[in-house]
């Protein structure tokens, strides 16, 4: 098989690698940067550290923070507009996943023009738009180094999955330094949005050799260091693990491929409005449970690059670790289920044919070891409610 690998041209990671900034602009060619982040950025004193950086090197740039959590349609063609009011030549996102993934989907829409759903999975996206410098600040997503963005079409509560070489930034700065003001439910989210990712990653239909390694990698310095990063949150080493974590994931996935777990999170977040890392650590003991004995040395695997089972143990007995350690993990870290989170079970009853419908038409459950039919998903929906 032959894998086609696509990542952004320029990486700098390391704790201070914000100080890269301007030189990652010049070597893009970038000189008028839209800077796209949200307002916690722009009053916390985050932005600044970027921003007095290109006021020292003479660079003009102006700020979009109005992005969202669970970014919409709305505010990225209110982000277009922004763009198209000035003569900018790049952009920077600054953030989470939601700036990140803002900001490839105003450089999409605003190079192909239409409208965003034009472009969701499968259709193709034509052109590239302005490149686009994301700096994380969450260790999390791994946006910084994917070619996928998350939209919610907010006509019609669906979020629409869009991929393409369009959605990958030219450049990235994963700098853990920028995650140590994180709390602690989105370090705990984000940390467990990253497991699923390369998790999923491993055992995708569409894995590689290439990322069969980044993924195994990123499993093993999540898995050791969350519980630390959670509970101590200065602690720098944990923190440094769980940023590289984040963006090895984000590489995995973004080559491999995500599966059923995401395929069926989507829905519970455009719906009920809960977090993606959230709604993915929900799903992620309860779906693994359904798919491991299609693809079982897959997932032993996982449980060894985890650490949660020896080299030399058998592979059914490495999958019941994995399974224990997804649900102390969710236990530790107090993720809860729909139901106790607060969503309206008639509601979530109600809207299980759609949500299955959504999931399926996404793409991702097709790349599950084991694929599944709407009536399954519905069953899955139903077990992990309470």
């Amino acid at each position: 098989m032959i894998a086609t690998i696509t990542m952004p041209r320029l990486l700098y990671i390391g704790g201070g690698a914000i100080a890269e900034a301007t030189t990652a602009l010049a070597r893009l060619g970038v000189r008028r940067p839209l800077i796209v982040t949200d307002r916690f950025m722009a009053s916390s004193g985050m932005l600044a550290q970027l921003t007095d950086r290109l006021d020292a090197a003479g660079i003009a740039w102006q700020a979009f923070s109005d992005t969202v959590p669970d970014p919409t349609t709305e505010v990225v063609e209110a982000g277009v507009a922004a763009m198209q009011a000035g003569s900018y030549d790049g952009l920077i996102a600054l953030g989470g996943g939601s700036p990140i993934d803002t900001a490839k989907a105003m450089s999409v829409l605003a190079a192909n023009g239409g409208r965003m759903r034009d472009y969701k999975v499968p259709n193709e996206i034509p052109l590239l738009g302005l490149p686009l410098l994301a700096i994380p600040t969450t260790a999390g997503t791994g946006s910084e180094v994917t070619r996928f963005t998350v939209i919610t079409d907010s006509e019609r509560d669906e979020k629409m999955l869009i991929m393409g070489l369009a959605c990958c930034p030219a450049a990235a700065i994963v700098d853990y330094e920028l995650t140590l003001t994180m709390p602690w439910r989105l370090t705990a989210d984000t940390g467990l949005d990253s497991l699923t990712h390369a998790i999923e990653a491993y055992v995708s239909r569409k894995a590689s050799p290439f990322t069969d390694g980044v993924a195994r990698s990123a499993m093993g310095l999540i898995a050791r260091h969350i519980r630390s990063a959670c509970r101590e949150p200065d602690n720098r080493a944990a923190r440094e693990a769980m940023m590289l974590g984040a963006t090895q994931a984000g590489m995995a996935f973004s080559n491999a491929s995500v599966c059923l777990v995401h395929g069926m999170s989507r829905p519970i977040g455009a719906f009920f409005h809960v977090p993606h890392g959230l709604s993915n650590a929900m799903l992620l003991p309860e779906i693994t449970a359904f798919s491991a004995p299609a693809a079982l040395a897959r997932y032993a695997d996982c449980a060894r690059a985890m650490g949660v089972a020896a080299e030399g143990e058998g592979n059914q007995a490495a999958v019941a670790r994995l399974l224990d350690e997804l649900r102390a993990l969710n236990r530790d870290l107090e993720v809860p289920t729909p139901q106790s989170f607060g969503i309206d079970e008639r509601r979530y009853l109600d809207l299980l044919p759609v949500m299955a419908s959504q999931a399926l038409a996404s793409g991702s459950p097709g790349n599950n070891p084991r694929v599944p039919s709407a009536e399954e998903i519905v069953d899955l929906y139903k077990r992990v409610y309470a």
